[in-house]
This record gives C-alpha cells, structure tokens and sequence, in this order.
C-alpha cells in the first residue's frame, strides 16, 4: 500500500501550520522542507477529509500556494491558487489518475475534472511569476506529463523543483 495524504506548499515568515487556513489540520502538519524566500512544504498523512483551502492559504500569506493529494503513489491531484492569478486544478500521473475517478465512464473525462498538460503549464508558469519565480513551460509539461517511476509524490516534488520554489 503506498502512501495517501496531502502536501501543503506556501510562503510564509512563520510556519504555515500556525496560519488560520490550516487551523483545521495543524496538529496533523508536520514540516518536510524549507527554501530560500520563505517557502515551506508541510506534510499532512491522510487517506479522507481535506487540509482546507489553498485560496484561503493565498489570501492569508499574500502568497502563491499550492496542494497536492497523493493518492496510493500512484497519482496527485494538484490544487494551486494565487491571490492575483485565481486557483488551478490539474493532476499528475494521468493514467493512473483516469483510473481512480472511472474516466470514460458516464461519458465524462480526465479533463472534466483537470487542466490538460499544456494549460495546466500555462496556469503554472503564471503562479511561478507570481510566486516571484521563473518556470520553463516545456520542463513543466514534461512533469505534467510524466508517468511515475514508483512513487507519484517524487513527481510532485519534481514540480516543486521546476516551479523554482523548492529544489529537489
């Protein structure tokens, strides 16, 4: 069994566990990473229930954030918003993604649910501009496009790395 829970991503000068749009979760939060500008990645192990609002997380820090849901390493769900930009929708691990909301059935799509690979680039590199980063769409679509080694979370963390916002 792989691993199920979010990833919460933002920039903040305190911990995001201590910010009122994590209040709901912030006993579960535990810190994975730290960058350069502020940026943390909090980790929160959870196979139901949500960690709140990435919109909320945007308003509050002034900042660009970003969740990601793994569901069993074999794919993630990514939720990004900025307070300028708006929020985004896409995911990673596509195949396996197709698999687990039954695409094709009731004539619905991955793409009903999620950004397709080159608009999800597009609505990524604009984050990273307001994020204060710089984010090459190509190496983008390459991770938006990439099926996982083993684990879908490496592919999320490759994200991170080519948002510019935390290096692998």
């Amino acid at each position: 069994m792989g691993y199920w829970g979010y990833f919460v991503v933002g920039r903040s000068e305190r911990p995001l566990k201590e910010l009122d749009a994590l209040a709901g979760v912030a006993g579960g939060l535990g810190l994975r990473a730290e960058a350069a500008g502020g940026w943390q990645v909090w980790e929160y192990p959870s196979g139901d229930g949500d960690v709140g609002s990435m919109n909320a997380l945007a308003r509050e820090t002034g900042a660009p954030a970003l969740f990601g849901y793994v569901m069993d390493s074999d794919c993630v769900v990514v939720e990004a918003a900025g307070p300028e930009s708006g929020a985004w929708t896409t995911c990673l691990a596509r195949t396996a993604m197709a698999g687990y909301i039954g695409a094709g059935q009731e004539g619905l799509a991955l793409e009903d649910y999620f950004l397709e690979p080159p608009d999800a680039a597009e609505r990524a590199v604009a984050w990273a501009e307001e994020a204060g980063r710089t984010a090459d769409p190509e190496r983008l679509l390459e991770v938006l496009t990439a099926e996982p080694d083993s684990l879908a979370e490496n592919l999320f963390f490759r994200l991170l790395d080519r948002l510019s916002v935390v290096p692998l």
